[in-house]
């Protein structure tokens, strides 16, 4: 590969890479479910991954999945959560986003 060739890939890739970002880092559009714990969900959630995660695993996700989905990002992620924090997280996302829970925007 040639300098050239070398330098126009490298700055493609500076260029896809912070396309992505951006688009990865506008979370405008993704409006959760107002209740007890959104502020913690938001907060702790967000830090590491975008909140349309939470939308895409709801339909998976009873109270149990969540535990563990959320312990395995304290315990093996490294996720910043203290123990009532995580509670607090489980609860807010199997009450508004658990398998049994009335879909999003219902009264």
């Amino acid at each position: 590969m040639s300098h050239k060739d070398a330098l126009r890939s490298a700055i493609t890739s500076v260029v896809l890479a912070a396309s992505i970002a951006t688009a990865a880092a506008d979370e405008t559009s993704i409006r959760l479910t107002e209740g007890p714990g959104l502020t913690q969900v938001q907060a702790s959630c967000s830090m590491c991954h975008s909140l349309d995660y939470i939308l895409m695993n709801s339909p998976f996700q009873d109270k149990a999945a969540w535990e563990k989905t959320v312990n395995k990002m304290v315990k093996v992620m490294g996720a910043p959560l203290a123990a009532d924090d995580v509670a607090t997280v489980v609860a807010y996302l199997d009450s508004h986003y658990g398998k049994e829970s009335p879909p999003p925007g219902s009264p």
